[in-house]
């Protein structure tokens, strides 16, 4: 689909349109006999998933939720997860997910945060959402008593009418809020309005992507992270596709595993675990000729580990910027015509433009932070006005705190985050810059490079890293100088088994600033 048809369809079927329901827009059309979900108890029809979710909805509503409440998904990957989200959404409420995993202070923490209604979980999560004082739940496969105000999903469910009317939902509408991953702080709350799913798919999903009925789109991440929810759950839906959920821990042999056994069409992948199935024996063997788009996000795509992974697998990899504020991608490279060593360039009809810290914008190839404008940016985030005014300066502009620079051709490439910039000997090094050297020797499987203090008060840098082979220090330093300025080389290699990861996938690099 061309940029062109994309606007059209903006114009003839977004603006005009009185109802804005995601439930309605994006399930409600699609013929009931079509695959919506492939599980491992077997595929679900949109039919069934259309009927499950009307039961959901009604279930929600009979116990007081309905057009503003907040309902909080945190449970395991699974049918009843996303037909939770769209009965949320059904009903006229607001859906946040949250990382099922966390301890309960953590769980505390997003229950006085976010306020919600009512919680959604499973039995393997009840517990912890029960010491954190979460004051009604949904419990899908309870393993303990329910209290009171808990309540047993099957049995809330069953018998319940397959129908049930959509609460209409205006453009402007908050409709879901989108939490960041917290990897520089506490989790925010992004508040994002109806349009924005709508638009995203047209753009992102249509516009770039193509995405068809006959596609089947596979997930790294879990459903809890955006990324992964709208490709394999709302994007998905829109086309009239069909989504793979499993609710195991992913790893490179269970990735191998569900590609072989349902040959999917779109990989929604991460640099971390494209050099896990890299470096995964079975990796020669392999066969992802189903495969016609392989996208990265999340973090940076090293030039090396690409080619690597098309030498090795042959699936075309797509890197993409997005972020919870823009609600998915906003540049992202093409099919057929994807960069090595970049991100790919603007997707219209977003505007995308390098500034300096004034907000001033900056020529080609200089580095500057990414401001992006289009209508599918948050309008803020919850109980947060200093940050929301930011890092929202005006209504549909986001402001990312991400260095970038822009080639002649307008292709975007990564420069590192500006918080994470060090001064070292008064002089700014940017880590992404360092890592992505490191990476470049063949015995380095994963790096990081963070600032550490020194008992002076003096920043330096400290490189971890994880190795596939024997390396000495020396050998590393020699590497990095050798093709970089000497003032950019780690003062100090730690060698460990492997880094710490945010529930996103990201490396968690507050964990790593907190060893000494």
């Amino acid at each position: 689909m061309t940029v062109t048809t994309a606007t059209e369809l903006t114009r003839a079927e977004v603006r005009p349109e009185p109802d804005h329901n995601l439930s309605r827009r994006f399930l409600d059309p699609v013929p009931g006999e079509r695959t919506a979900l492939i599980t491992p108890d077997g595929p679900v029809t949109y039919a069934r998933l259309r009927a499950l979710v009307n039961q959901v909805g009604g279930a929600l509503r009979d116990l007081g939720i309905g057009k503003g409440d907040r309902v909080l998904i945190a449970m395991r990957d699974g049918v009843e997860y996303v037909a939770t989200w769209y009965a949320a959404q059904r009903i006229g409420a607001i859906t946040v997910d949250v990382y099922n995993l966390l301890t309960p202070e953590e769980h505390r923490y997003h229950l006085d945060y976010l306020e919600p209604a009512i919680v959604v979980t499973d039995g393997g999560v009840a517990g912890a959402l029960r010491a954190a004082g979460a004051a009604r739940m949904i419990v899908l496969d309870p393993r303990d008593p329910l209290g009171p105000h808990e309540y047993d999903f099957a049995e809330l469910v069953a018998g319940r009418p397959t129908e049930l009317a959509a609460t209409p939902a205006g453009a402007d509408d908050v409709v879901m809020w989108k939490l960041t991953t917290g990897s520089t702080g506490k989790p925010k709350a992004a508040r994002h309005l109806a349009r924005s799913p709508w638009l995203s798919h047209l753009w992102f999903a249509k516009g770039v992507l193509d995405l068809r009925p006959d596609d089947v789109v596979l997930a790294v991440p879990k459903l809890f992270s955006g990324w992964a929810r709208d490709l394999v759950a709302l994007y998905t839906m829109g086309a009239g596709a069909t989504g793979v959920l499993f609710p195991e821990r992913t790893t490179p042999e269970k990735l191998f595993e569900l590609i072989a056994r349902h040959r999917p069409t779109v990989l929604v992948n991460v640099p971390t675990m494209m050099k896990a199935m890299l470096a995964h024996p079975d990796a020669p063997n392999a066969d992802l000729s189903s495969v016609r788009l392989c996208l990265s996000a999340g973090e940076q795509l090293p030039a090396e580990l690409h080619r690597r992974w098309l030498d090795t697998f042959g699936a075309e990899v797509l890197d993409c910027v997005g972020s919870t504020e823009s609600f998915n991608a906003v540049i992202c490279n093409r099919p057929g015509r994807a960069r090595i060593g970049s991100l790919g360039r603007v997707i219209p009809p977003y505007e995308a433009t390098i500034t300096d810290d004034d907000g001033h914008p900056l020529p080609d190839g200089e580095v500057g932070v990414l401001q992006v404008r289009g209508e599918t940016m948050a309008i803020d985030y919850w109980k947060a006005p200093e940050k929301s005014a930011k890092t929202f300066p005006a209504r549909g502009t986001l402001r990312t705190g991400d260095l970038f620079s822009r080639d002649a051709e307008g292709y975007f490439h990564y420069r590192g985050r500006a918080d994470d910039l060090l001064k070292v000997s008064g002089l700014y090094v940017a880590p992404t810059e360092v890592e992505n050297c490191l990476a470049t020797h063949p015995a380095v499987q994963a790096c990081a490079v963070v600032g550490h203090s020194t008992s002076d008060g003096l920043t330096t840098t400290r490189a971890f890293v994880v190795t596939g082979k024997p390396v000495g220090e020396a050998e590393l330093r020699r590497h990095v100088k050798d093709r970089l300025a000497p003032r950019k080389c780690p003062r100090e290699f730690r060698f460990v088994a492997a880094l710490p990861e945010t529930p996103t996938g990201k490396i968690d690099r507050n964990a790593l600033r907190a060893l000494d």
